[in-house]
């Protein structure tokens, strides 16, 4: 019998609750699969690694086979338990779009909505659209989670999370994204450098001096292809965060370029630092909501799309140059 088989059987069986295999159950596998240790997995999952551990092995004699070998030291995959997880990942899935369906013909946000975002954006649109978004919609439940852009696809791919909000140009497969908003970048130095400018070009810029995110940030690849930057060679320091990077300037260390949107937190109230727009073809990043292909909460993106877009248009005072929403 297919794996398939013995999931949707047993998932399903009213007539045999003793072999019933639960939701919950395949959300205790798929999370021990993707960690690869039971005391992070029962850390995601909000339960004792002792009760996961049963629920595992209950799992397994349901299905009267083992997912997983494991020992003192390791957890490893077993061949049927990779086409078991296979199916099992495709069941949250619809699951996920059933919970959505219940919503879809509501004027409102979902009720529970789960969003990720890449650290580049997070801190510094959050604190400009969260508060609309609360008074607007009190009654949805927003799961935030905070994550580079490969990690975060790969979540929405899984159907860990409903959607994501990242920054284009980022290479894509299987997701579709929709931009709410565009910006360029700026370019910031020690008050004592230079004399204050209101522009630079790229080729104006001492590459040496120049300092950006580690690997895993896709603002660091951004920035690298609009400058034409040899990463490998030319690149002296990197810093893990955005603010770091402009304490590392304030420190006369060197120089870095952040995006508009960060400009405010990280640079305004820094009498140390001075700022000059990077006169290259705009926009230089866009940012998107992504989704799964076969997500079931279209209205959700588009009331988030408006709300942001419109606070955020607000905020700046502008919205031509950004994408309309």
């Amino acid at each position: 019998m297919r794996i398939n088989s013995i999931i949707s059987n047993k998932c399903f069986d009213k007539n045999d609750h003793k072999m019933k295999v639960t939701i919950k159950e395949i959300k205790y596998a798929i999370s021990v699969s993707k960690h690869l240790n039971f005391r992070r997995a029962s850390e995601e999952c909000n339960v004792s690694i002792s009760s996961l551990s049963s629920a595992i092995k209950n799992l397994e004699h349901k299905i009267n086979f083992e997912i997983f070998e494991r020992n003192n030291k390791k957890v490893i995959v077993t061949s049927l338990g990779r086409e078991f997880l296979f199916e099992a990942k495709e069941i949250i899935l619809k699951v996920k779009e059933l919970e959505n369906l219940a919503d879809a013909s509501s004027d409102s946000l979902s009720s529970n909505i789960s969003l990720g975002i890449i650290p580049t954006i997070g801190p510094y649109l959050l604190p400009i659209v969260l508060p609309s978004l609360k008074n607007k919609y009190p009654n949805t439940n927003l799961k935030i989670i905070e994550a580079q852009s490969h990690s975060l696809i790969q979540k929405i791919e899984n159907g860990e999370i409903d959607m994501g909000i990242i920054a284009l140009p980022y290479s894509l497969d299987r997701i579709i994204t929709q931009v709410f908003w565009a910006e360029d970048f700026y370019w910031i130095s020690h008050i004592e450098n230079l004399q204050p400018k209101q522009s630079v070009k790229s080729d104006d810029l001492k590459k040496e001096d120049l300092m950006l995110l580690e690997d895993g940030h896709c603002l660091k690849d951004q920035v690298a292809d609009l400058c034409n930057v040899n990463i490998s060679s030319t690149l002296n320091m990197s810093a893990s965060s955005l603010s770091t990077l402009v304490e590392l300037v304030a420190g006369k260390m060197g120089s870095t370029l952040v995006p508009e949107l960060s400009l405010e937190q990280l640079v305004t109230k820094n009498g140390a630092l001075q700022k000059a727009h990077l006169d290259e073809p705009s926009p230089h990043r866009e940012l998107a909501f992504a989704y799964r292909e076969s997500f079931k909460g279209q209205k959700d993106i588009q009331l988030l799309k408006e709300l942001f877009y419109g606070k955020l248009s607000d905020h700046f005072g502008r919205g031509a140059s950004a994408i309309e929403a």
